[in-house]
């Protein structure tokens, strides 16, 4: 218990305020809740979170996956999720730090330490898991945290310990997930690319059939395949999008619902109003006005 309570203790005193928090250290995050969260729907990037106290909980394409100080939560491609603290208190907060997972420095890790390591690319398995976290990761992670304190040594330091959260990472038993990243050839980079294609063109109609191309797979394995990895069709990820999006258009630039359904790719505001409600339990309008009456107070 030693380790995750210097890591507990790091993040504390590094996010003294509820919220989160981008560090010195590039790409990792930090976050800090004081009270259980309502669910927040958001796009997690390819990263690994690590938890020092309290406990969290994401849910995708209706799978529930629980984290704690006990578990971590890796996340193999950009997926839309809907998260929630749901153990916190002032006296303990829930304490998090988020660290990407680099491809290349996976693939520099694979290629000088598991050389001969299988890389499971037809298995079709979940882009998002939770771990057993292990003494040694949590150890690497706060000796990470560690250098915040002296961000000279950042620069130089930082990339090693990196180096090592991934190390232990691959093993574990996301180390498939993990490897499949880095090839090519791998279910999930090859998913990853069909998914960076819905999010540069969720505003506009496409066939499944392009997606298969891009992913060069046969429809039928691209469908099974995408479904296996995110929980929910190709289409349904695009409704996601869109539907985050609007919202964030609604909250953000003040737009009104008809219109930012227009800008997400909606042409029917009855259709966009319907599936908005279903994702986020409130028509557009009304759930726009009670996250505003909720962010003043």
């Amino acid at each position: 218990m030693e380790n995750i309570d210097d890591l507990a203790n790091l993040i504390a005193r590094h996010a003294p305020v509820d919220g989160s928090l981008d560090t010195a250290i590039e790409g990792v995050g930090l976050l800090r809740a004081s009270a259980a969260t309502e669910p927040v729907h958001t796009l997690y990037e390819p990263s690994c979170c690590i938890v020092a106290q309290g406990r969290k909980r994401a849910s995708v394409g209706g799978r529930e996956y629980q984290y704690d100080p006990a578990h971590y939560l890796v996340v193999g491609l950009d997926l839309p999720v809907i998260g929630a603290v749901v153990e916190a208190s002032a006296g303990a907060p829930y304490l998090s730090v988020r660290l990407p997972l680099n491809r290349e420095t996976l693939a520099d890790v694979l290629i000088h330490d598991e050389p001969h390591a299988p890389h499971d690319a037809g298995r079709a398995s979940p882009a998002i898991a939770v771990g057993t976290a292990t003494p040694p990761l949590i150890d690497a992670a706060a000796r990470l945290l560690h250098l915040l304190d002296t961000p000279e040594d950042v620069r130089a330091l930082a990339p090693l310990i990196e180096r090592e959260i991934l190390y232990r990472l691959l093993r574990g038993p996301q180390a498939g997930m993990l490897r499949q990243i880095v090839y090519q050839t791998g279910r999930i980079r090859r998913i990853q690319k069909a998914v960076a294609y819905i999010r540069r063109h969720y505003r506009e109609d496409f066939a499944i059939d392009d997606l298969a191309g891009i992913a060069d797979m046969s429809v039928s394995t691209f469908h099974a395949q995408f479904k296996a990895a995110t929980h929910m069709s190709p289409l349904r990820f695009r409704t996601q999008i869109r539907l985050q999006e609007a919202r964030r258009l609604m909250l953000a630039e003040g737009l009104g619902a008809a219109e930012a359904g227009f800008r997400v790719g909606y042409e029917s505001p009855s259709q966009f109003s319907r599936e908005y409600g279903r994702l986020f339990s409130a028509p557009p309008r009304r759930d726009a006005a009670a996250r505003r009456v909720a962010k003043a107070t």
